[in-house]
């Protein structure tokens, strides 16, 4: 019979290894430099007689792309095949005031269809003030598997640090990571062992499904949210782009971390900072699409704005600080342009959309990027939530997943559909406002704790 053990002490088939400290420099005047070129090339497309034939071209050029990303084949999920040997995993929840929801992920994260003596958990008490270090150490007393560290207010990085730290006690040939509110199935594990059979993956995300979606429109947008970026991740990775981390279900090898050096603490978005160093180093990041991670939503509009702009400034923040690396083209060119391609979608098309509107009101013609704002902005999402949606529930159903309905009425999905298309238009306010603050102020954006509704 063939081995199947997982292939987890691979060499990494990169180029010389990255300083990542080049480049983490002027923040604020790269941030400056991009958003008043940007503005100032629209401006100049409005003044000149063949802007129309520039702005024409360029979106044409954005919707073929786009077009070519919709028309992938994605690959079926990953068959599940018990492993012969099974690696031992250790997972991590950095914990901050989590009091109201720690114990139930503990408890579920303890009693998994997986060896016991063959993973660990770490809880990190980040400093907590609230019940969240007692509940910890009483769990601890109760389940082998568990282990707690405590921090205190002198360890520094943020959550990035609070991984650093437990990374060398943990034993573990993959890391897991979750956020304090997560909800996983019994099997989970050896699915993600799946995906890990292949050579090049150095981490896997799960989907990220919503626990709470019907609390209000804020919770249902956010479900359908979570199915667009499914189906992008599916789409973008199956066409040879980029998949991407999520933070709550990653799971990553060791000697992938090892090729990164660890998780950035100079960012506010650790996940999506870790993304970009692993594809930089030549690991793939595979999505695994079922049976997902369930997490709550945020259910109040401040919540939101608070989570939203620090997915914004992390977002961006990390083309700023890894623009060298990306421009010599080390992830390869399906990547390069991939990234390139929603860099230009996600982060600079809505602050591009303010002067050229400006532009088309005092000249009294129609918007330059109307094209591209409709068909990028409107219709590729639109489509993207509907079949996003309409494979979770086909999936679900196959497999069983208990974090999430496993039926859903064509009439619900159409409504549902409509909910995320208009609760996405959030992004057009959120994203502008984030780069601009970027671009002039000289501090980052601080973290605030997303509460939960045990919380409220």
């Amino acid at each position: 019979m063939a081995d199947r053990s997982l292939p987890l002490t691979i060499e990494n088939p990169t180029q010389r290894p990255i300083d990542w400290s080049v480049g983490m420099g002027y923040r604020r005047l790269k941030a400056a430099t991009i958003l008043g070129g940007l503005w100032l090339g629209v401006a100049a497309l409005h003044l000149i007689s063949w802007g129309y034939l520039i702005a024409w071209g360029i979106s044409s050029v954005f919707c073929w792309r786009a077009l070519r990303l919709v028309a992938t084949k994605v690959a079926p999920p990953q068959i599940l095949i018990p492993p012969q040997t099974y690696p031992f995993i250790s997972m991590a929840i950095a914990a901050k005031n989590e009091a109201a929801v720690i114990a139930n992920l503990v408890e579920n994260l303890c009693s998994l269809d997986y060896p016991a003596d063959r993973y660990e958990i770490w809880a990190i008490d980040d400093n907590s003030t609230d019940r969240t270090p007692e509940i910890l150490d009483d769990l601890a007393q109760k389940y082998p598997q568990l282990q707690v560290l405590h921090r205190t207010d002198r360890d520094s990085g943020g959550k990035s640090g609070a991984l650093n730290q437990v990374l060398a006690l943990m034993q573990g040939e993959i890391i897991g990571v979750f956020d304090a509110d997560a909800k996983v199935t019994p099997d989970f594990l050896n699915r993600v062992l799946a995906y890990f059979q292949n050579e090049t993956v150095g981490a896997i995300q799960l989907r990220k499904a919503i626990t709470n979606s019907e609390t209000n429109f804020l919770t249902r947008g956010q479900r359908a949210e979570m199915a667009l970026d499914a189906y992008l991740q599916q789409q973008r990775t199956s066409s040879g782009g980029i998949g991407e981390l999520r933070g709550n279900g990653q799971f990553v090898r060791r000697t992938a971390l090892t090729d990164c050096d660890g998780w950035n603490e100079q960012t506010i978005t650790d996940d999506l900072d870790l993304t970009i160093r692993l594809h930089l180093t030549g690991w793939d990041i595979a999505l695994m699409p079922y049976p997902p991670v369930g997490e709550e939503g945020v259910t109040t509009v401040k919540a939101l704005w608070h989570q939203r702009n620090r997915w914004a400034e992390g977002g961006f923040q990390r083309y700023l600080d890894y623009w060298e690396p990306i421009a010599s083209n080390r992830m390869g060119t399906k990547k390069t342009l991939d990234l390139l391609s929603f860099l230009s979608i996600q982060y600079l098309l809505p602050p591009a959309g303010i002067p050229d509107f400006i532009m088309a009101f005092w000249l009294k013609h129609p918007p330059l990027l109307l094209p591209m704002t409709a068909s990028l902005g409107v219709a590729l999402p639109l489509w993207g939530i509907w079949v996003g949606l309409r494979r979770s529930y086909r999936q679900a159903e196959d497999l069983g997943a208990a974090t999430e309905k496993r039926t859903e009425s064509i009439g619900r999905l159409v409504v549902q559909t409509a909910i995320g298309s208009m609760f996405i238009l959030h992004w057009l306010i959120v994203m502008p406002l984030a780069i601009a603050r970027m671009a002039i102020l000289p501090k980052r954006l601080k973290w605030v704790k997303t509460l939960r509704q045990a919380d409220l």
